[in-house]
Order: C-alpha cells, then sequence, then structure tokens
C-alpha cells in the first residue's frame, strides 16, 4: 500500500514539474503595458512567447500591437514591413470582433500615434481618443493607469481628456 502511494505521488510530482512548463499561464496586463513601453526588442519577444501560452480572451490584439511596437524596433525593411502588416491585422480583427472594447481602442491609439507616416496608419486617432474618453471610468484599473501614464506623454491623449 504504501509502495503505491509513494508511485502515485511520485508521479504526480514528476508530472506536475515535466508538463508544469506547458500548463497555460494568466495574462499580466501591468506586464503586458510595461513591456509596451520599454522600448526593448528582447522584451516584446518574450512578451509575445509568453501571450502564446497564456490564458487570456482575444490575445489577437495584445499581440498585434506588440508586433507593430516590434516592426519599430527591427533593423530590415521587409521585416519591419510584416511584423507591422501582421499585427495590423490581428488589431484591427480584434476591434471588428469586439469594437466596444475601449482598452483595443486604447492600443491601436498607442501604435497610430507612433507610426510611420508612409505605413498610413493614422485615420482613427481622433475617434479612438474620443471612444478613451468615454469609456474610460469602465476600464480596468490597470488599464486606467496604463492610459494615464501614456497620456502624459501623448500629444493626442491628455491627461485632463479623462473622467475619473
Amino acid at each position: 500500500m504504501k509502495l503505491r502511494i509513494t508511485l502515485l505521488i511520485s508521479f504526480i510530482f514528476f508530472t506536475t514539474v515535466l508538463l508544469g512548463k506547458n500548463l497555460p499561464q494568466t495574462f499580466d496586463k501591468p506586464a503586458f503595458y510595461a513591456t509596451m513601453s520599454s522600448g526593448k526588442l528582447e522584451d516584446i519577444n518574450n512578451e509575445l512567447s509568453f501571450l502564446n501560452s497564456a490564458v487570456t480572451s482575444n490575445k489577437e490584439a495584445y499581440e498585434g500591437a506588440l508586433l507593430m511596437e516590434k516592426a519599430g524596433l527591427v533593423k530590415l525593411p521587409m521585416q519591419k514591413l510584416k511584423y507591422f502588416k501582421e499585427g495590423r491585422i490581428k488589431l484591427e480583427t480584434a476591434l471588428l470582433n469586439d469594437n466596444d472594447n475601449g482598452e483595443y481602442h486604447f492600443l491601436r491609439l498607442i501604435i497610430q500615434e507612433h507610426a510611420p507616416k508612409i505605413v498610413k496608419y493614422s485615420a482613427q486617432l481622433e475617434t479612438d481618443k474620443e471612444y478613451i474618453k468615454k469609456t474610460f471610468k469602465n476600464l480596468q484599473h490597470t488599464v486606467q493607469q496604463a492610459i494615464v501614464s501614456y497620456s502624459k506623454s501623448s500629444k493626442i491623449l491628455h491627461p485632463e481628456d479623462l473622467v475619473y
């Protein structure tokens, strides 16, 4: 009997240790926003890898924003274009699926404000700004903090625009 219990405990332990690396993890929004503002390619790559195994709904918006941010950090023009297009498709798809999500409008505003003019990705700046202002008080606290922090250096979205 003791041998069976020992074998069972050993099996559970080794299964947890060996497979634990593959268990889905929950999405950490503060870490995501820290990565978005870090401006470091390594941080973005790590966050993209984490998102592949994370448990969160509509990962496409987060992946899209990270890919477009990554586009601004890689060296080769073809890579820049590839990552930007891929990210744009993911973020815009997420917005099509959930256009009432103020956080997604915020992600798009961040990217649009810093996107080079050549990619022609700035048509929704004012729309996104107004949507963020309208939905700000209903967003998660973590997202509100990210918006307030971003608004302090933004040329389009200002702290006084936000209603608490």
